[in-house]
């Protein structure tokens, strides 16, 4: 028998906030591979930018720069990563730290 669609609250997973994520765990994150049409330096930020706090991503972007990865990577349209976290109300200590290893904003 199948049971209705949950909504709201129901569906939604209880955040973990207090999990030690060792350097390790933090660069698995650079392996991922992104769908079809996206660049994968792009889903790498994303995948981040969506599974970590504040403090969490802003380690990760030093692994991030130290591999050579491109923090001003876009899509076809030419918005940067940093151009998607600035339109989030919450996200200003994401853009700090994407801003701080030299993440720029597309020039309109």
């Amino acid at each position: 028998m199948k049971e209705g669609k949950k909504r709201g609250a129901e569906r939604t997973q209880i955040a973990t906030r207090n999990e030690d994520w060792s350097d390790e765990r933090l660069k698995t994150f650079l392996e991922l591979e992104p769908p079809v049409g996206m660049p994968k330096d792009y889903n790498i930020l994303l995948k981040a930018y969506r599974g970590m706090t504040a403090d969490l991503f802003e380690r990760f972007l030093a692994f991030y720069v130290e591999e050579g990865r491109d923090i001003n990577v876009s899509l076809p349209d030419g918005s940067t990563f940093l151009d998607l976290v600035s339109q989030h109300r919450k996200s200003t200590e994401y853009a700090t730290a994407l801003e701080a290893v030299g993440g720029n904003r597309k020039k309109f």
